[in-house]
């Protein structure tokens, strides 16, 4: 879409120009209240699955329901949809929603404070807990080299590839390297379906005999929406430390995101390069 200023090309203000951003801006804004509406109106979902049980939140509707009508999904078949939800109401959406799980971040911040002295005793907990991402390494590399990717499963699956690892991947080796190509492809993956995911793993999480408390700070991967699709389906199924989950779940995500950025930088990259020289040539299914 053109840049947000309302000027033309030669500087003036466009009329024309400035109306049709603000019809963009109304398709999306009554689009995101309808599918809100539609949402609310359906409510928190859950149903027994075996020994534990699944928490569908409206959240989750939402994400699939955003997804559904996208000018590239449905839109694609139905013209009036293709027209509402076009590429520039997706173009507009996108840095919004940012924007939009600020006051969410701001009541979890609230919930901290009253759980200071319990988020204090698991301060090790915290810091140490950033050497479970390195399980992503040992999990995800050797299916990917069984799937016959090369140096794009260095950038996949170094980390679940919120931004922080998208940054540091692109910036070291380029985006149009195979580790660029594949921290991209597992960054779409998670944009698409992380959220929904997370969601249902979260209220299905209990059945592990975890503490709630360990499950939280697992649901505090780095990404805001996927935190909070997965500690608020965690917190259902645990309903009698809803605070107490949102709490560690919100100060783990926090953390994630700073420590994250430089267990991948000095940790997670020299490994999974190490693990890629030794691999590729047993497991790998050849060619580059």
């Amino acid at each position: 879409m053109a840049e947000a200023d309302t000027e033309g090309t030669d500087g003036r203000w466009d009329p024309i120009e400035t109306a049709g951003r603000w019809v963009h801006h109304t398709r999306a804004h009554v689009t995101v209240l309808l599918i809100v509406i539609v949402t609310e109106f359906i409510g928190t979902q859950t149903f027994p699955l075996g020994p534990g049980q699944v928490v569908l939140l409206p959240m989750l509707f939402a994400v699939v329901i955003g997804i559904l009508i996208s000018y590239s999904v449905l839109g694609a078949y139905i013209d009036p949809l293709r027209q509402a939800v076009n590429r520039e109401v997706s173009a507009i959406a996108a840095p919004l929603l940012v924007i939009s799980l600020m006051p969410l971040a701001v009541k979890y911040g609230t919930l901290v404070g009253p759980a200071f002295n319990q988020l204090v005793s698991a301060g090790a907990a915290f810091l140490l807990q950033e050497f479970g991402n390195l399980g992503t390494i040992f999990l995800s590399l050797p299916i990917a080299l069984l799937l016959g990717l090369k140096r794009e499963a260095i950038g996949g699956a170094v980390s679940i590839a919120r931004e922080p690892t998208l940054g540091i991947v692109t910036d070291k080796y380029g985006i149009d390297a195979p580790e660029g190509r594949g921290v991209l492809g597992t960054y779409l993956t998670g944009t698409v379906l992380g959220t929904i995911f997370f969601g249902i793993l979260g209220g299905f999480a209990p059945i592990t005999g975890l503490h709630p408390k360990a499950l939280a700070m697992a649901c505090g991967i780095g990404s805001a929406s996927m935190m909070t699709a997965c500690s608020g389906s965690l917190s259902v199924a645990v309903p009698r430390m809803e605070d107490t989950i949102l709490s560690f779940a919100a100060t783990s995500n926090l953390l994630t995101g700073v420590t994250g950025l430089y267990m991948v930088l000095f940790v997670g990259l020299p490994l999974i390069n190490f693990l890629y020289r030794r691999l590729e040539p047993v497991i790998g299914r050849g060619g580059e």
